[in-house]
């Protein structure tokens, strides 16, 4: 765990970061947090870290959250956490929540902290070289009912009960579907479809959070000369698929060989996840001449 966390400016050992358990963001869900990590080539890069703070502020924006914090002033803290804490691949949790334990809804006059910690990391989904999902009968949540492009807190409820369900049923994660039965993410990641060498991803619309990793391979896709289409994707196209795969800040590129007990392909990685797996890999250690503008160097 980390040792240094940043609170509201000050760089505190970790075990001193503490909130009333009234606290509000705690009761009601009202937090709103990002994911980004760094990793250890020549030297330590944090990935696209202007992109997640640039979500972050808008997550926040979304909300009406009285922020007191400029951007360089949290992509500053987070260079130097990785510093004190000696990290080289972490994952980063920059978290805004109102620090107040007034009990009721209301956050008129609350005010708001930020807090971020650095935590050595490996990989999100296990050690699995390809997963199995399940599709959830929990349905993703819609901008009608909240707004999907926040990364806040009460958000991920509804990916909690799909990922638990998928985890009861014997599966390692699930994938949802939007309000019109459309294939929308995982609980916590964005889904890739191949077939016949054409990559497909649902689009904005689908009730998706826009994922950086996922607009990462996008690009990185169109780089290598594939043709990547974003538009929905009926649930049956995952069983005719070729291959299907994950993205996500945690889950990186992780395959998806089996979903709902049908086997994806021939049910080994496919031919591009896995050329896609190779060149994300060196792209966020530096290792790759192509992309360096998505590296911070810490």
């Amino acid at each position: 765990m980390a040792r240094i966390v940043w609170l509201d400016g000050r760089f505190i050992n970790y075990e001193d970061a503490k909130v009333p358990i009234l606290n509000h963001s705690l009761q009601y869900g009202s937090g709103i947090f990002e994911g980004i990590r760094s990793y250890r080539g020549d030297k330590t890069y944090i990935f696209r870290l202007d992109e997640h703070i640039d979500r972050f502020f808008n997550s926040m924006k979304i909300y009406n959250m009285p922020v007191k914090h400029n951007k360089e002033e949290i992509k500053e803290a987070i260079k130097e956490l990785i510093r004190k804490n000696n990290l080289g691949d972490s994952y980063i949790r920059p978290f805004a929540f109102y620090n107040d334990d007034r009990i009721g809804l209301s956050v008129v006059g609350k005010s708001l902290s930020i807090y971020i910690a650095a935590v050595e990391f490996g990989k999100y989904l296990g050690e699995k070289e390809s997963i199995s999902v399940k599709t959830s009968s929990w349905r993703r949540i819609n901008s009608a009912i909240l707004p999907v492009k926040a990364k806040a807190s009460g958000n991920y409820i509804n990916s909690i009960l799909a990922n638990m369900e998928a985890k009861i049923s014997g599966f390692d994660e699930a994938i949802m579907l939007d309000q019109n039965g459309n294939v929308s993410e995982g609980s916590a990641e964005n889904v890739f479809l191949v077939r016949k060498g054409v990559i497909y991803t649902p689009s904005i619309s689908d009730s998706i959070l826009e994922g950086i990793t996922r607009d990462s391979i996008i690009k990185i896709s169109k780089f290598l000369g594939y043709e990547v289409i974003e538009t929905e994707i009926p649930r049956e196209d995952i069983y005719i698929s070729d291959e299907v795969f994950f993205t996500g800040t945690a889950a990186e590129i992780t395959p998806v060989t089996n979903v709902d007990g049908i086997v994806i392909g021939d049910g080994k990685i496919g031919r591009i996840t896995r050329e896609l797996i190779n060149v994300y890999s060196k792209v966020v250690r530096g290792h790759s001449e192509h992309f360096q503008s998505w590296l911070t160097e810490v």
